[in-house]
């Protein structure tokens, strides 16, 4: 036996691949160019030898800080683009590399350039700004001075101090000096402040002004016709005009205050009407001025951030990839009386020769008189976990990843999961119309692969695509299971055949609960469509899927346990396959392994048994006679047997293996007290846990182990019941997806469909896609993929899988994200 498995040939995913950790000794001047070199491969992954220094610390601290910096920068060059709206495509013709200093000082250069433009446009924003406002509350606060004057009644005295308290409006404060320097102050007159403020701080600026004087004071407000930049924001704001009419010193200042509080902005308005067309022209002529000049900013602006944006996209790949390179790089020893980098790391034992040569590729380029050191190392602890997937296993082994990493070298669960996922998932999901519906949404997927992959798509769509061909096979065995069930949105159809039943006479043609005959051999595939409406429909099916579901379940378990075998027997552990496997298999299958026996003769023979009676009396009475539940002969006499071998295995698991160890541990103690020296063979085969030559020696604690022995089996005893009781939700699911496809055909679209009226058709046309589209092909696809998964994960892994492994991670500029910047 143990010949015919060492024969059989090697599945690609079953083990992950062979690792070896290999040491670097490079010379300092090909180091980087070395790195640089395997970072193209992308088949090492390097051990940081300077866990214990911190960041800044480290040889390459300066060369990380400055690719930082120069990262900074893209990203600012980057939402500067973005902020300009502009669209630079790289150029098509090759560019000659740069090197990282000339890029430093390139960068420098146009940061400050784009800086100081930013600069000086944000002043002539805020000036334009400021004029516009000016502008606005010219034009709105000389209707509020005009109807003040005509109420003014023998009042001659001019109003000639218009109060402002705006610090950055100097320009135009120089500008219009004449019309803006006040007199000798009133102290007795009626004065006004004009302004504008948010809308937004409109009342709570109006309360308070009211409080703050005492109600004496006039307040006039207008809207402004049009929006104005927030220059904190640049947002276009809605503002309001304002003239506060007062009286008093004591009265300006708590105004002046409030106003400044409040982010509102006063402006000089002359009483005069000539002066004020005066003011009018000039800011009118500024504003114009300042408009072209904002405009010739922004071209200049935007041809220096072109000049930039071209080249952008390869800037940043080459800073991203040189910071990766350092920081690589501080996590190799510097040797500094020799010289050199001594680095550590793990390849796949595929990938030295090509390592190798790499090497000493870099070593020519960078002219070294030295070549790079590069042997295999002896391993203590446990490799990285590394699968070569393709597009169709990729998603799967994702699946199994997100429980946990596989252990080196042990038994993969994507090999098998990528049929049985799909095909538990369609059990439950059994609909040939649905999965045609499914298979479409696959196929768009596949179909625009090409084009979706080059994309930044969202979360949600970016996990559609990616498990594209877990959907495409989710689909095709859905089509198999639906035809297997005969349903098709619900509806049977004669696609294999007509029915092996018919009516007895005329008089049963409307007739689905009696009067039927068989009169031919059953139906070739499938549920036969005649079931479909019966009074037996429920019954049938609840059996049919129920027993289904157990056979499935059992089957899969013992798959698991069979690869716990394979896993045993490649790491040389006897004693997990004479005190786990064998016992485990003995229990499992003498319960519910030979309840998969009596369905599968029930339904061979077609016997009426009751095989909950059966399993029952197994354990309650297993002497008595089984009279009518009696399947074949010896029945009886078997079921003892299995009752027996069932009870023995259940000690069997817990009692040996602990005292083995304890007994191998013993003789390996007394072997060291007399001085026997251990090698690595010998250490591999007296520890049967171990998958590699050498190992940390741990203190052996027998009542530790004890302990874990008896929990695992006890778990395993519980776990046979409730793991099998579990697959049951195949069968409860399936039945739930059938019911509610029915509902919704017979309810929901029949019952439309019975109304002459076509509105009312077209309502229940509409009813029934929505809830097709979103209750069965999008809330119960996601229910059965979580119970295909909660299945593998827990029912099927538990029994093999230990997921305590590491992800290999090699230093590879492909795995370069954006995020690592």
């Amino acid at each position: 036996m143990e010949q015919f498995i060492d024969k059989l040939p090697q599945m690609d995913l079953m083990r992950s691949e062979k690792m070896t950790l290999v040491q670097l000794i490079i010379p300092v001047e090909s180091a980087h160019r070395s790195i640089t070199y395997l970072g193209e491969l992308g088949l090492l992954q390097f051990r940081d030898l300077n866990a214990d220094k911190s960041p800044f610390q480290r040889t390459f601290a300066n060369q990380v800080k400055r690719c930082g910096e120069m990262s900074r920068k893209l990203r600012f060059f980057k939402d500067q683009i973005d902020k300009a709206g502009l669209r630079c495509s790289p150029r098509l013709e090759l560019e000659p590399d740069i090197e990282l200093g000339d890029l430093e000082r390139q960068l420098a250069d146009h940061e400050h350039e784009v800086l100081e433009m930013n600069s000086n446009s944000e002043k002539l924003r805020q000036t334009y700004n400021e004029l516009l406002e000016f502008k606005i509350v010219l034009e709105k606060a000389s209707g509020f001075l005009v109807s003040s004057n005509a109420h003014a009644i023998g009042d001659e005295t001019e109003l000639h101090e218009s109060t402002y308290s705006n610090n950055g409006f100097i320009e135009t404060s120089s500008l219009l000096e004449q019309e803006l320097n006040p007199g000798p102050s009133n102290q007795s007159g009626l004065r006004f402040i004009s302004g504008i403020i948010n809308k937004d701080k409109l009342l709570r600026f109006e309360r308070m002004l009211f409080r703050a004087t005492r109600g004496n004071m006039l307040f006039n407000q207008t809207p402004s016709d049009e929006e104005i930049m927030d220059p904190s924001t640049s947002e276009m704001v809605e503002k309001i005009v304002f003239v506060v009419f007062f009286s008093g010193e004591q009265a300006r200042t708590k105004i002046l205050k409030i106003c400044e509080a409040f982010g509102a902005n006063c402006y000089p308005v002359p009483e005069d009407i000539t002066k004020q067309r005066q003011l009018t022209r000039e800011v009118l002529s500024r504003l114009s001025d300042l408009e072209a000049t904002l405009d010739a900013g922004t071209r200049h602006r935007n041809t220096a951030l072109n000049s930039v944006g071209y080249s952008l996209t390869k800037w940043m790949t080459t800073v991203r990839r040189e910071k990766a390179v350092y920081d690589t790089l501080n996590m190799l020893n510097f040797d500094v009386t020799k010289k050199c980098l001594v680095g550590e790391g793990w390849c796949p034992t595929f990938a030295k020769t090509q390592i190798h040569e790499v090497l000493q590729r870099a070593t020519f380029d960078s002219n070294s008189q030295v070549g790079v050191i590069f042997h295999v190392m002896q391993a203590i602890e446990s490799p990285p976990t590394y699968f070569r997937t393709n597009k169709l296993t990729n998603a799967f082994q994702e699946i199994i990843d997100a429980y946990g990493v596989a252990r080196y070298q042990e038994a993969n669960p994507a090999v098998y999961s990528v049929v049985t996922y799909p095909f538990l998932f369609a059990v439950m999901f059994g609909d040939w119309g649905h999965g045609l519906c499914l298979l479409l949404g696959a196929l768009y997927l596949l179909a625009r692969e090409r084009k979706l992959s080059s994309q930044k798509l969202g979360s949600f769509m970016e996990m559609l695509f990616g498990g594209r061909y877990v959907i495409l096979l989710m689909a095709l065995f859905s089509i198999y299971c639906g035809l297997i069930y005969n349903e098709f949105f619900s509806v049977p159809f004669h696609i294999f055949g007509g029915s092996a039943y018919k009516c007895r006479d005329t008089t049963c043609s409307d007739a689905y609960t009696v009067g039927l005959i068989k009169y031919r051999d059953p139906y070739p595939f499938g549920v036969d469509p005649s079931w479909r409406g019966s009074r037996t429909e429920l019954p049938y099916l609840n059996s049919l899927k129920m027993k289904m579901s157990i056979l499935l379940g059992i089957a899969q378990m013992n798959l698991g346990l069979i690869l716990s075998f394979f896993n045993a027997r490649f790491f040389g552990s006897s004693l997990d396959i004479r005190y786990q496997f064998i016992p485990q298999m003995i229990f499992l299958n003498s319960l519910f392994g030979y309840l998969s026996l009596l369905i599968i003769i029930k339904w061979c023979t077609g016997s009426q048994a009751d095989l909950y009676h059966v399993m029952i009396y197994m354990f309650l009475s297993p002497t008595e006679e089984l009279g009518d539940n009696e399947l074949f002969w010896g029945q009886r006499p078997l079921q003892i047997m299995l009752l027996l071998l069932a009870f023995i295995a259940v000690p069997w698991m817990l009692f040996p293996k602990p005292f083995a160890l304890r007994k191998i541990h013993m003789e390996r103690f007394q072997g060291r007290t007399y001085g026997v020296l251990g090698t690595s063979e010998v250490d591999l085969d007296v520890e049967p846990d171990s998958a590699r030559g050498g190992h940390h020696e741990e203190e052996f604690n027998f009542s530790e182990i004890f302990v874990h022995q008896l929990i695992h089996s006890i778990e395993f005893v519980l776990g046979s019941v409730s793991n099998t009781a579990s697959y049951l939700r195949l069968w409860a699911l399936s039945l739930a997806h059938s019911e509610l496809s029915t509902v919704f055909y017979e309810k929901v679209l029949l019952l439309a469909w019975g109304y002459d009226n076509i509105l009312i058709r077209l309502i229940g046309v509409a009813v029934f896609a929505f809830a097709t589209a979103f209750i069965l092909l999008m809330m119960e696809t996601l229910s059965a993929f979580l119970h295909a998964l909660r299945l593998h994960w827990v029912e099927f892994m538990g029994k093999f899988f230990n997921g305590d492994g590491y992800k290999f991670k090699p230093f590879s500029f492909a795995l370069i994200s954006d995020d690592d910047e």
